[in-house]
């Protein structure tokens, strides 16, 4: 454990934020949080603040109440997410039968709910999605050339340059490029 006056480790800072992101997630008060676990209140309190460095006991409780193994917790904290995210290092994936186009400008990260997507629809292509990865995910579609049609639950949605579409998914959803031009458009997609 360090000492009060030190400043915290980096690793306990994620670790701290992570374990107060579960407890909201569960939607438990740290009291709540005290009597699963097992662990007083206000030790709770100071790991989650990073003003202490958790011990293995502690962790070894966390893990147990939120149903993860050290190794699974540890992991979801272990690096940053870089800050910056250049041009040359953001993937590209391409479809060329159904003209679709993929750049994971901010790609997602254990420490981070969202992520940005560039996407690009050549005229005429329509791409369909049977579900979302995870039910009520957050979608913010903004169009930044050509026209877009997006449908989720049964409601068709037509996005002109500029326009800005944001919704949670439930279901089937469809990208449509109507033309005559490519739709170019940025997708920011936050896990609930």
């Amino acid at each position: 454990m360090r000492h009060d006056r030190e400043a915290p480790e980096p690793v306990d800072v994620r670790l701290g934020t992570r374990l107060a992101e579960l407890r909201a997630e569960h939607g438990w008060s740290l009291g709540e949080l005290a009597e699963r676990s097992g662990v007083s209140r206000s030790t709770l309190s100071r790991a989650e603040r990073a003003e202490v460095s958790p011990t293995a006991a502690l962790l070894g409780r966390m893990c147990t109440v939120y149903g993860r193994t050290m190794s699974q917790l540890l992991s979801e904290v272990e690096s940053a997410p870089a800050p910056l995210v250049r041009s040359a290092e953001q993937p590209v994936w391409e479809d060329r039968a159904s003209g679709f186009v993929r750049r994971s400008v901010s790609a997602p990260h254990p420490g981070l709910r969202g992520e940005l997507v560039e996407r690009r629809l050549a005229a005429g292509a329509d791409i369909s999605y049977d579900r979302p990865p995870v039910a009520g995910l957050e979608q913010h579609i903004w169009v930044l050339e050509g026209a877009l049609e997006m449908t989720a639950q049964d409601v068709r949605h037509h996005l002109d340059d500029g326009d800005c579409l944001r919704l949670r998914v439930w279901g089937p959803t469809r990208f449509r490029c109507p033309g005559p031009e490519d739709a170019r458009y940025v997708l920011a997609v936050v896990r609930p």
